[in-house]
């Protein structure tokens, strides 16, 4: 079969490691765990890391983490990384019977959508016994969390950071507009430490450790991907929802569709349609919502 030609799209995983990556670099960190990353992208930027130690990547689907070995030429190499262990497992299981610690640990997760097999890893009570126990002191915990946009980020992204902010002492979160999903997308990076590097701190830590050049990642990048919109600033500082699996939130079914039929052909596809059709979506949905779009404007 021939393998995937791979689109430069800002994925996921591709953001995650943007804005973890100076943790990496200035703070010496050596071992990192990956959840559901299956593709092997963020374990390749990892990888890039001199001072990296390991890197274990756990996923559920053996199938198709056997097929992106075999298909996925830019990853290639990163499988082949004696540093690199690919553990299939249940991401919670793993964490829970497992023994090692972990200076970072990124959850790169499907998202959470009403009776799907992942909602109970963004809880309260996962991240507190299975995730916190797990990591070094001055570890760094980072997740996918769902969509960011103006109209919707009030569906699980504001209440993942409120659930973290109950587990951990300083919370970040950051977004970035992915054009494949139509949207912006945004994550959550969490701590026991402040993160308090300078720009001076960043960029020399990228020019001495970082193997070859990135694409996307400038020092400017972190302050700009973290400076939220005011709309949606507000409603992270005034959300008071915590995430449990009694009171579980979940992304809209259009949206989790539309993401699922993308990360399924981002790889070789005509990608124009979908978007479009995804983006027309939207614009349906906001011009029924006169208050927003005054809001949005204003």
């Amino acid at each position: 079969m021939e393998s995937f030609k791979v689109r430069k799209w800002m994925n996921s995983s591709t953001m995650n490691l943007l804005f973890i990556q100076h943790f990496f670099i200035t703070q010496v960190q050596r071992r990192s765990l990956l959840w559901e990353e299956v593709r092997g992208s963020t374990a390749r930027e990892i990888l890039r890391h001199k001072t990296v130690e390991k890197v274990v990547m756990c996923d559920i689907d053996e199938e198709v983490v056997d097929f992106c070995k075999a298909h996925l030429d830019v990853n290639r190499e990163a499988f082949c990384d004696p540093r690199l262990d690919v553990i299939i497992n249940d991401a919670r299981t793993e964490l829970e019977i497992g023994k090692e610690c972990y200076d970072v640990i990124i959850g790169d997760l499907a998202d959470p959508i009403e009776g799907g097999p992942c909602y109970k890893l963004y809880t309260k009570s996962f991240y507190e016994h299975s995730v916190k126990p797990k990591l070094n002191r001055g570890g760094i915990f980072v997740t996918q969390a769902g969509p960011a946009g103006i109209f919707s980020h009030t569906e699980v992204f504001s209440c993942i950071c409120n659930t973290l902010r109950q587990v951990f002492k300083y919370v970040v979160a950051y977004s970035a507009h992915i054009p494949s999903y139509a949207d912006t997308w945004g994550w959550v990076m969490a701590s026991d430490i402040p993160f308090t590097l300078s720009a001076d701190e960043l960029t020399a830590g990228l020019n001495r450790e970082l193997k070859g050049k990135t694409d996307i990642l400038m020092v400017k990048t972190f302050s700009s991907a973290s400076t939220l919109s005011k709309a949606v600033r507000k409603s992270l500082d005034n959300e008071t929802h915590v995430y449990t699996e009694g009171t579980a939130r979940f992304i809209s079914m259009g949206m989790a569709a539309f993401r699922n039929r993308i990360k399924h052909k981002q790889y070789e596809m005509d990608w124009k349609e979908p978007v479009l059709e995804a983006q027309n979506e939207l614009r349906m949905q906001a011009a029924h919502s006169f208050e927003n779009l005054l809001f949005f404007s204003g």
